[in-house]
C-alpha cells in the first residue's frame, strides 16, 4: 500500500485548522443516498465489484449531516460526514460530494492510471473545499460549516482512496486492518506527545479535528493505494460508527457471509447498540 501527502490552497495559511464537530445543533432533516443503484456492478483492475451503502440517524441525533455516494459504473464511492449546527453540516456534506461526482465523473472510463487518479482526486477534494467555504461566505446561516471527506476510485491496478479528516477507510481480507489516518489532534498530537490511549478516550480534545473540508483555504488531502484480493472488501465508515462500535464486532460483521446490505445494516445495529451518540455511515466495496 502507498501512502501520499498533498497540500493544497489558494491562499497558503501556516497552521491547520481545528474544529469541533460535537458542537452542533442539528434540527430534523431526512437522511439521503446520493448517487446510482447501489448493486449496480463495477471493475477494479481485472475484478469485479459489488458496492452497498447505508446511513442511519443515529440514536441521539435528531437529523443526519452524514452523506455518501456508491457509484460503481464510474468506480466511485464517498461517505462525508459534515458538521457546522443547524442544517449547515448537511449542506457541507452534500456540496461536498455532489461536487466530487460532478469532477470525476468526467475522468475516463477504468481501467485509468493511478496517478492521474490520484491526482484527479485530489483536484476534486480542493474544489470541494472551496466550494464549501465559498458556500459558506455567501450565506450567514451556513457559517462555519465544514466536513470530513473519504473517497475511493478505481484505477488500472486498484483502487486510489483520499481522505480528509477522521471518516476511515478499513480494508477486510483475513482481518481488519485500518488503511486511512485520522486527521485529528488526538492522532496527530495526543499520541506524539505519548499520552497513554486510555487518557486520549476522555480528553478534552478528543472531538478535534485537524483538517477538514470548508474550514481552511490550504488543505492536506491524505492518498492511499491498494490492490484488492477476490474476496476483499473495503469499509468506508464514519466516525459515527468506527468511534462507536469496537472493531472486533465489526470485522466479525464483515467476515461473515451475508449480504453487503445486510452487512452494513449489521455494522449500523452495531453503533447504535453501542449508543448510537452519532450519525452512522457506511459503504462497503467487495471484489470478487
Amino acid at each position: 500500500m502507498k501512502v501520499r501527502i498533498r497540500w493544497g490552497s489558494r491562499t497558503p495559511e501556516n497552521t491547520p485548522a481545528e474544529i469541533d464537530p460535537m458542537e452542533t445543533q442539528p434540527e430534523i432533516a431526512i437522511p439521503v443516498m446520493a448517487g446510482l443503484p447501489p448493486h449496480e456492478p463495477g471493475i477494479i483492475g481485472k475484478l469485479m465489484i459489488e458496492a452497498y451503502g447505508a446511513s442511519n440517524v443515529g440514536c441521539v441525533r435528531t437529523n443526519n449531516e452524514d452523506y455518501f455516494l456508491v457509484a460503481p459504473p464510474i468506480g466511485l464511492y464517498v461517505v462525508a460526514d459534515g458538521m457546522g449546527g443547524a442544517q449547515a453540516g448537511e449542506h457541507a456534506s452534500k456540496l461536498a460530494v455532489e461536487t466530487i461526482y460532478e469532477l470525476l465523473q468526467k475522468l475516463d472510463p477504468p481501467p485509468r492510471d493511478s496517478q492521474a487518479v490520484s491526482d484527479a482526486l485530489v483536484a476534486a477534494f480542493e474544489e470541494a473545499n472551496h466550494r464549501v467555504m465559498d458556500a459558506a461566505s455567501s450565506d450567514p446561516s451556513l457559517e462555519g460549516m465544514g466536513t470530513t471527506l473519504i473517497a475511493a476510485m478505481s484505477s488500472d491496478n486498484g483502487l486510489v482512496i483520499a481522505s480528509v479528516g477522521d471518516s476511515r477507510g478499513y480494508q477486510y481480507d483475513d482481518g481488519l486492518q485500518l488503511i486511512t489516518e485520522d486527521q485529528t489532534w488526538v492522532n496527530e498530537v495526543g499520541r506524539r506527545l505519548g499520552i497513554e490511549e486510555e487518557s486520549l478516550k476522555t480528553h478534552p480534545m478528543r472531538h478535534v479535528l485537524t483538517m477538514a473540508i470548508g474550514v481552511s483555504e490550504q488543505l492536506r488531502v491524505h492518498t492511499y493505494e491498494m490492490r484488492p484480493a477476490p474476496g476483499a472488501q473495503l469499509l468506508l465508515c464514519s466516525d459515527g460508527l468506527h468511534g462507536v462500535a469496537p472493531e472486533e464486532e465489526m470485522a466479525t460483521i464483515l467476515q461473515s457471509k451475508d449480504s453487503l446490505e445486510s452487512k452494513c445494516d449489521q455494522l449500523i445495529a452495531a453503533a447504535r447498540a453501542h449508543g448510537g451518540p452519532d450519525n452512522v455511515t457506511a459503504v462497503i466495496i467487495q471484489a470478487s
